[in-house]
């Protein structure tokens, strides 16, 4: 059994070498380079070219090399016998949290305020707002969810979470479900979107959502581009509904020259890097489910096709 690696646009060689010393006489094989395709079980990729699963009659896994799969499960042309599976990483939740916060905190203490005035030549100080007098919502509260929200309690913010059934956390109030969707987003000072991407969250970013928000509200999304609708975003931080935004993800990466976001004073965005999977840190769970794959066990981290995550 080979374990084939699909990354075009990723150099693969940190991930040969996590493996390989993981795993000393794992067969190896990276995409395009010639390879038997009758071999490969075990597939690690990030946004493989469409359809390419089909041509590996003996395919029965396909991982994730990060969390989000959904680069995985929109290739409609994958089989279905084929399990896909994500990455679960303390390293990964813990740089999440680290990194929505250092943006809430920014936006609490008007840092982006602050650097528009020493640009400028000017002094202006502006009020601020107390970290216990602001709740944040977190829309999609999963493992990434959970991990920002502790963090932000340690920090004094009120935190209120949505997903798609009831969840039960310490000092985090669940919302679930559409008939709590209102009263969620109606409470959010400031949005954070941490959904998996799926055809039902697909733009749910949008105006009708914004509009349920407080005025004033800030939206940070951290998931996936395809979640915002831009024009929708803009509309409303320029109409001051919105009082800005930060983003992480985009549509199109990198994001083209003439984006309004690049120059637009109440919008943050960073180059998808809120947290970044480390090899060394995943590849055990990767190599555990490669050995349970060859002993016929149960596989670890299994995405719901259904659901998309």
């Amino acid at each position: 059994m080979s374990l084939l690696i699909v990354s075009p646009g990723k150099d693969p060689k940190a991930w040969v070498e996590a493996l390989k010393n993981q795993h000393p006489g794992l067969n190896i094989y990276v995409y395009p380079e010639d390879h038997d395709k009758e071999e490969v079980e075990f597939a690690l990729t990030w946004n493989h070219p469409r359809g390419i699963f089909q041509n590996y009659p003996n395919l029965k896994v396909v991982a994730s090399m990060g969390a989000g799969v959904d680069h995985i499960t929109s290739d409609q042309e994958l089989p279905e016998n084929i399990k896909i599976t994500k990455v679960v990483d303390d390293r990964l939740e813990q740089d999440m949290g680290t990194f929505v916060l250092t943006l809430i905190l920014a936006h609490q203490r008007n840092l982006l305020h602050y650097r528009e005035s020493q640009i400028n030549e000017k002094w202006e100080p502006v009020s601020y707002t107390r970290n216990n007098d602001v709740k944040v919502g977190i829309l999609g509260i999963g493992n990434l969810g959970q991990s920002v929200a502790n963090n932000l309690l340690k920090n004094g913010f009120q935190v209120i979470g949505f997903s798609r059934h009831k969840k039960e956390f310490e000092n985090v109030e669940s919302f679930a479900g559409e008939d709590e969707f209102d009263e969620f987003l109606e409470q959010s000072d400031i949005l954070v979107n941490m959904l998996p991407l799926t055809p039902d969250t697909e733009k749910i970013l949008n105006k009708e959502l914004f509009e349920k928000l407080p005025k004033g509200a800030y939206v940070i999304n951290v998931a996936r581009g395809e979640h915002l609708v831009e024009q929708d975003l803009l509309a409303k931080v320029d109409d001051g509904h919105l009082s800005g935004a930060a983003l992480d993800v985009f549509w199109e990466e990198p994001i083209r020259d003439e984006h309004p976001f690049w120059k637009h004073p109440k919008i943050r965005i960073t180059p998808h890097i809120a947290s970044v999977t480390h090899p060394n840190s995943v590849v055990p769970q990767i190599i555990e489910n490669y050995e349970r794959l060859q002993d016929d066990e149960e596989l670890k981290n299994v995405v719901e096709r259904d659901r998309g995550y």
